[in-house]
Parts: C-alpha cells; sequence; structure tokens
C-alpha cells in the first residue's frame, strides 16, 4: 500500500509540523520522523513535502530556525514554533477538529 502523504488535505502538513514543533524545536529529518512514528507509520513526510513547507511556515512567522549539531554531529538546521505560531496552532487544531466532525457526520449519515 502507497503511505497517503501525497493525499494529506491541503494545510494537514502545516498542522503536523507545527503541531510536532509545539514538543521541541527539531531538525527536518527528525520532523519528518517524529510524523511517521507517531502515525505509527502511516504517514510518511517527503523531502519535496517537507522543506517546503518549512520554508513556507518560516515565511509567515509561524517558525523559527538556527543552525545546530544533529544527534550524529552534522551540521542542521533546527525549527521551532514562535509565539505566533502557537496561536496558529490553536486556530489551525480548533478548524480540524470542526472539519473532522463535520465529516464524521457526513459519512456516519451513509
Amino acid at each position: 500500500m502507497t503511505p497517503p502523504n501525497a493525499d494529506l488535505l491541503q494545510g494537514t502538513l502545516d498542522l503536523l509540523i507545527l503541531k510536532t514543533l509545539a514538543l521541541e524545536p527539531m531538525h527536518g529529518w527528525g520532523i519528518a520522523l517524529r510524523i511517521q512514528q507517531l502515525s505509527l507509520e502511516i504517514l510518511q513526510i517527503g523531502q519535496g513535502s517537507l522543506y517546503p513547507a518549512l520554508h513556507r511556515l518560516e515565511y509567515r512567522g509561524w517558525i523559527s530556525s538556527d543552525w545546530g549539531a544533529s544527534e550524529n554531529n552534522r551540521r542542521a538546521k533546527f525549527y521551532s514554533l514562535t509565539r505566533t505560531g502557537k496561536k496558529q496552532l490553536e486556530s489551525e487544531l480548533e478548524t480540524w477538529n470542526r472539519l473532522s466532525q463535520a465529516i464524521a457526520l457526513v459519512l456516519g449519515a451513509m
């Protein structure tokens, strides 16, 4: 079965990244790995999706980045949630909850 990473609803990847970074600052590979692990290997985010999303979120001011050393002592860019990003995460979670409840209502009625 093909991982559904390409089938994520528009904006869902941004929400997943923001939620992941709410736990602690991470480098790109760590973000992708955390999402994969927490989704029980169902969601696999490729570099071609992840890094454009990180750049977009940074441009919007929702995350910031600093260079540091990774677990294996390699230079890596670490991303962290900004104050604005925390507010955006709360807003996106509210929207997601309303949307998923509405979809569940429609699917349950069929």
